[in-house]
């Protein structure tokens, strides 16, 4: 198993988690993931690179430095995506979940790459 297949299975583990993807930031290609069957993986992996480095030039713009980790929150689910060095982390879950160990281990998935 290669770092970024550690990397999704251990942040698809959570419940509630119903896609992973290492995806680059750079042009939205699939690096590795995996996804429940209704997530359009390819649109969907591109369309958050860009939200993330939309979100980083935002987020330079204002004088706040790097971003590490950002979430978009909508009625049925939330995205979440964390990223470093031209790679971003993307998980897809419901609402139930534990926002806050999902955040650790897209941080610390991240952090290994």
């Amino acid at each position: 198993m290669n770092q970024y297949a550690a990397a999704v299975a251990n942040i698809t583990k959570h419940r509630g988690v119903t896609a992973c993807l290492v995806v680059s930031e750079e042009d939205g290609i699939v690096v590795e993931g995996t996804a429940q069957i209704g997530v359009e993986t390819a649109a969907f992996a591109a369309l958050t690179a860009s939200l993330f480095r939309k979100a980083s030039k935002a987020a330079d713009s204002a004088g706040f430095g790097t971003v590490s980790f950002c979430e978009l929150e909508a009625e049925e689910g939330r995205v979440l995506a964390a990223g470093k060095n031209g790679l971003v982390v993307v998980a897809v879950a419901e609402p139930r979940v534990n926002l806050g160990l999902v955040r650790v281990d897209l941080l610390r998935a991240v952090g290994s790459l």
